[in-house]
């Protein structure tokens, strides 16, 4: 028999929504399961058994992050079941800049009233992003928290744990000028710049659903909703064939904050902005808002998810492994000397 309270019902939480959420994310969950998770849902932690072969010196990789406020374009659009995907990339992604495979994730939706198939929606996008990334969904919590969070709307963060042997951390000391900077594509804005976004957009009083002729007949809501690429399978693949340099996970801050954390000091990044693929909802973006175009760059991707440095006699292998994997990549850069960050011209 399951737990019963007729008066944390009465104060806004019911108990019996949280046993029909979970049971409704299970069929998700179970798509996620591989050879090292050993844990059912619903336990008081997540199992998962590490396979150390071919590791010599296993150093584990985490990463935390959010949706942040793109969640309000899940709840205007009421469409719920991708935002999972950004929760999961925006850690996988950051653990693979080190080199590093993910292994496990663990998610945390809090609400502000529990609606069971909201919720599984919720989580049939984390479990996407997991089966994109690999990695097992051993776990996770939803709290329901009424008169915290409106009834309509709820917060999504996310917990993500990667192995990788020692000896193959990503060493950018090994960067020299000449190098190359490739480019993987984005796959629109991701899940970062969105306070920005919703302000230039007006969100909550312009219409988000109709057609637009610069988004290809897209809708700005459909557009800005599009999940963020997760890059992990590709990129093991690059690391298993070629010596990889440095990764930046593009996000937050753009290309000026992101590109020189993996640079080590002495270098910066020379981007040849005619190189770029900017896609059509940053150019809409930059159009609606009157945003100066130093602005846009280190706000937004701008159509670059990922960058990656490697060997001039590298480059052409690298650019072979990754589009064999599916991306969309290209060179945009190279590596100069000097500690000038970012040069885009």
């Amino acid at each position: 028999m399951k737990s019963f309270s007729e008066s944390y019902k009465a104060a806004g939480v019911d108990i019996t929504a949280g046993y029909k959420a979970v049971d409704l994310m299970k069929t998700h969950i179970a798509k996620t399961m591989t050879k090292g998770a050993m844990s059912d849902i619903g336990g008081f932690g997540g199992l998962f058994e590490l396979d150390l072969t071919g590791i010599s010196k296993p150093v584990l990789v985490s990463g935390t992050d959010g949706v942040g406020t793109k969640l309000k374009m899940a709840f205007l659009m009421d469409k719920h079941d991708t935002v999972g995907i950004d929760c999961v990339a925006m850690c996988v992604n950051d653990i693979i800049c080190c080199g590093a495979k993910p292994l496990l994730f663990l998610d945390y939706i809090a609400v502000g009233k529990n609606i069971p198939e909201k919720v599984a929606s919720i989580v049939s996008g984390v479990a996407e992003g997991c089966v994109q990334s690999g990695c097992a969904l051993i776990g996770g919590e939803t709290a329901e928290m009424p008169g915290f969070y409106p009834v309509d709307e709820y917060d999504l963060a996310g917990f993500s744990v990667g192995v990788v042997d020692k000896d193959k951390v990503l060493n950018n000391k090994t960067i020299k000028e000449g190098d190359v900077i490739i480019a993987l594509k984005s796959s629109g804005v991701h899940s970062n710049g969105f306070s920005l976004v919703r302000k230039v957009f007006d969100v909550e009083k312009n219409d988000i659903k109709s057609s637009v002729a610069e988004l290809g007949g897209k809708s700005i809501g459909e557009t800005l909703l599009t999940p963020t690429k997760i890059y992990v399978k590709p990129m093991l693949a690059l690391f298993d064939k070629i010596t990889v340099k440095a990764v930046s996970h593009i996000t937050g801050g753009g290309f000026y904050e992101n590109i020189p954390r993996s640079i080590p000091k002495g270098f910066g990044a020379k981007i040849d902005k005619n190189a770029l693929e900017i896609l059509p909802i940053f150019s809409l973006l930059q159009k609606t808002g009157n945003i100066p175009e130093r602005d846009m760059f280190n706000t937004f991707n701008m159509g670059v998810g990922m960058s990656v440095v490697v060997d001039k006699n590298d480059a052409d292998k690298a650019l072979e492994i990754l589009k064999a994997n599916g991306e969309e990549a290209y060179i945009m850069g190279e590596i100069i000397k000097g500690d000038e960050g970012v040069v885009i011209c």
